[in-house]
């Protein structure tokens, strides 16, 4: 299993596929299959049957994973840009590589 530079609650923009430029904030990580929830990017359509809890039914709109490779972390700036790590005194941080800030 590889190490994911991006973590729950960050700004991403998607590099590729159908939702190529939206931006959205990472809900979730799913470290297993290297994919990531984002907030209203990937919304896919899913038939509901009636139950109690929801006595019409009906379709609901929910978000979908995709893959990490697709997703760019957005820096304090607004720019896209690659994530690396380094250790400033004791501790490990995350910094962007395009303007060498800590994340």
């Amino acid at each position: 299993m590889t190490k994911l530079k991006i973590k729950v609650g960050d700004n991403v923009r998607v590099t590729a596929g159908d939702h190529k430029g939206q931006e959205g904030k990472v809900q979730r990580v799913i470290k297993d299959k290297n994919k990531a929830i984002v907030e209203g990017i990937n919304l896919v359509s899913k038939h509901e049957k009636p139950s109690a809890s929801n006595p019409q039914g009906g379709i609901a709109k929910k978000e979908a994973p995709i893959h990490i490779s697709n997703l760019s972390l957005i820096d304090g700036n607004g720019d896209a840009t690659k994530v690396g790590y380094r250790i400033e005194g004791d501790k490990k941080v995350r910094f962007s590589k395009k303007s060498n800030e800590v994340i």
